[in-house]
């Protein structure tokens, strides 16, 4: 509890854009719940609210942790603040574009079921690009420069932005086959809430844990600086192999559904 707190304090401090787009996630993600109460509306098997609650919360998610890591780059005040608006005010539109069309009872991805749908589907494609842009750019840096924390923290960092690059590459491979099933047409029985197919291969497994890489392999990292009295080497090794075997389970829930073949089977 303490750590959320450190962190909410910090991004609010240091990176307010980011930290106020944050926190409208935040308010859009209790409209979401509320909607699926009140609205019985559904689309693809379930409830017109669900997809936009987790693009929501996750992406809520990504700007803290951009705003709080900003924080341990040696970034000029003027550079932090340039990579803060570009990515919150990103991803500010492309939640809204989201939301928009759940309001409207229709899918907001792989939507070109008129002029206007692929438009908006169209505009969250650029919007998406500058975001994976920005995660190239922290590889660059994380790479490049030294950073004010333990050397397996910042080895880390690296495996997190790599890992989240993957996970926005298998966005692209779902964008190109305009669905995320693999096997089905997307839609039918799906694990509750996460909704990923039951059925037939599901690229939104692989998806969702490297996009949130960024978050688990740093946090071993930390825990691992601060709870494990040793040398910094034998860290940095126990890192590196955390990385890659986070890295390997990505690999598998990706070949798992280019198979066609569900992560559970129910």
């Amino acid at each position: 509890m303490k750590s959320i707190k450190h962190v909410l304090n910090t991004v609010r401090q240091k990176s307010p854009i980011l930290f106020g787009i944050a926190m409208l996630h935040a308010v859009v993600a209790v409209i979401c719940i509320l909607g699926i109460f009140v609205d019985d509306r559904t689309l693809m098997g379930i409830n017109v609210w669900i997809k936009p609650l987790k693009f929501t919360l996750s992406g809520g998610i990504y700007l803290l942790t951009v705003g709080f890591l900003t924080t341990v780059y040696p970034f000029s005040k003027r550079k932090r603040n340039i990579i803060n608006n570009i990515v919150s005010w990103t991803l500010a539109l492309e939640i809204g574009i989201i939301v928009y069309q759940a309001a409207r009872g229709v899918k907001s991805h792989y939507n070109q079921s008129s002029l206007f749908d692929g438009l908006l589907f169209a505009g969250m494609g650029v919007l998406i690009s500058i975001i994976v842009m920005t995660m190239v750019f922290f590889i660059i840096e994380t790479i490049r420069l030294k950073l004010d924390v333990p050397k397996s923290v910042q080895l880390a960092l690296l495996l997190g932005w790599i890992i989240v690059l993957f996970g926005s590459w298998v966005g692209g491979q779902m964008i190109s086959q305009m669905s995320h099933n693999v096997g089905i047409a997307d839609g039918g029985a799906g694990l509750p809430v996460l909704n990923w197919s039951t059925l037939a291969g599901d690229l939104r497994v692989a998806h969702f844990f490297g996009l949130h890489g960024i978050q688990i392999i740093p946090l071993f990292a930390v825990n691992l600086a601060h709870k494990w009295k040793t040398t910094e080497k034998r860290k940095v090794l126990v890192t590196l192999l955390f990385g890659l075997l986070y890295a390997g389970w990505l690999a598998f829930t990706f070949y798992q559904a280019k198979q066609g073949m569900p992560l559970v089977k129910l």
